[in-house]
Order: C-alpha cells, then sequence, then structure tokens
C-alpha cells in the first residue's frame, strides 16, 4: 500500500500558528530518549517566518514545517519537525527534498545542518538523505555548532552538508 504525501509548499501565514506544537511534538520524542531535556520553547512560526530564509509545510491542515535560514551565502536547515502521529511516511524526506530544491533555485550550492550523531532520526536519517558529516566544520556551520555546545549534554553533535545543484 503506497501512502500519499501531502503537498509541500512554502508557508503561507494561516500556517505560521501550528509550527510550536509541531515543533514540540518532536522535541518531546527527544525527552523520551535522554530524559527530560528542558528545551527552549519553540519559537513562533511569525518569529520564523521573520527570519532571512524561507519555510516549506507540508499538507493543510500542517502535517510539518521544515525552516531554512539563508546567512552569509548559505543555506542552513534550522529546523524540521513532524507530527509524531504522521512520523515515518516520508514527510520529513519530502520536506527536505523541497528545501534542497528552494534553495538551489536561490543560487545556494548547499544545505547544511547539524545534528546528533548518534540518533537515529538525525545523522543516520540525514545521511540516508544524502548529507555527509564535515570533520572540521568552519564557516556557518561552524558557528551553529559552537552556539548549540550545550546540546552536547545529551551527545555527540554534528555538522552535516549537502550538495545541491545551484
Amino acid at each position: 500500500m503506497t501512502l500519499d504525501l501531502p503537498a509541500i509548499r512554502v508557508a503561507e501565514e494561516a500556517d505560521l500558528a501550528a509550527l510550536p506544537e509541531i515543533e514540540a511534538e518532536g522535541d518531546r520524542r527527544f525527552d523520551d530518549l535522554f530524559g527530560e531535556t528542558g528545551w527552549d520553547l519553540p519559537r513562533t512560526g511569525r518569529d520564523r517566518a521573520r527570519d532571512p530564509g524561507f519555510l516549506m509545510v507540508a499538507g493543510v491542515p500542517v502535517a510539518g514545517f521544515a525552516h531554512v535560514v539563508e546567512e552569509q551565502g548559505g543555506a542552513h536547515l534550522e529546523q524540521i519537525a513532524v507530527r509524531t502521529a504522521l512520523t515515518r511516511r516520508g514527510i520529513g524526506s519530502a520536506l527536505i527534498e523541497a528545501c534542497c530544491a528552494e534553495a538551489a533555485a536561490r543560487g545556494h550550492t548547499e544545505l547544511t545542518l547539524t545534528t546528533y550523531a548518534d540518533v537515529p532520526w538525525n545523522a543516520p536519517y540525514y545521511a540516508r538523505l544524502g548529507f555527509v558529516e564535515v570533520a572540521r566544520p568552519t564557516g556557518n556551520l561552524g558557528r551553529h555548532l559552537s552556539e548549540e555546545v550545550e546540546l552536547e549534554r545529551h551527545g555527540r553533535r554534528v555538522g552535516m552538508v549537502r550538495r545541491i545543484k545551484g
């Protein structure tokens, strides 16, 4: 049986209110893995929309979202989250492919992200989607890792990159 994927599109104003709840659901998966994580409250969708870059969403109502920040000539996947009840259906992969296509359309040649090395739905998942670990991250990717150093209390953090056609 094939599951129909929800349409992936650029977020609209009406989608923004759903984003914090979806992110909070994703954060709870980490609580189950690490114990109480004490994550910060999710950013509002409106706050995310103000960042330079773009927001992609899946479906109506929104089943998941991805937030890419454009900075100093680069594109960085700042957040991706899918409603817990809808994980493992290809929605996250479809969002990432859409982000790569949008970043390429905007002239970027790569998409970066930071993540946990040993969490199955983190670095191993992204590796299956074409991302590779950067041994010694510099530039924007290195800065993101240094800003997230407190997250290392839960495990090794890595920077990853996927080459895309710009």
